[in-house]
């Protein structure tokens, strides 16, 4: 992947990278492309879907934060 294509994907939102994986996937399976556009489409599939993970991890993360933290007020309230 280019470093174009890659700072545009890490400016792309979750929804969006979804949607550009999803389209990649109709495409391949479609079976219509070249082999080297194929191969593109696979690898900047690859990128969106480390992407995606990483967005979710990120996202799973605050989400473990905001209950620990609550939890936290929590206990010191019953105290």
């Amino acid at each position: 992947m280019s470093k174009t294509e890659n700072s545009k994907n890490n400016e792309m939102q979750f929804e969006a990278a979804l949607a550009r994986l999803e389209e990649l996937v109709r495409g391949l399976e479609d079976g219509s492309a070249t082999l080297d556009a194929s191969l593109s489409a696979f690898e900047e599939g690859i990128g969106l879907v480390r992407l995606c993970t990483e967005r979710l991890r990120d996202a799973e993360q605050r989400v473990k934060m905001l209950v620990e933290k609550e939890s936290g007020y929590e206990e010191q309230d019953l105290a």
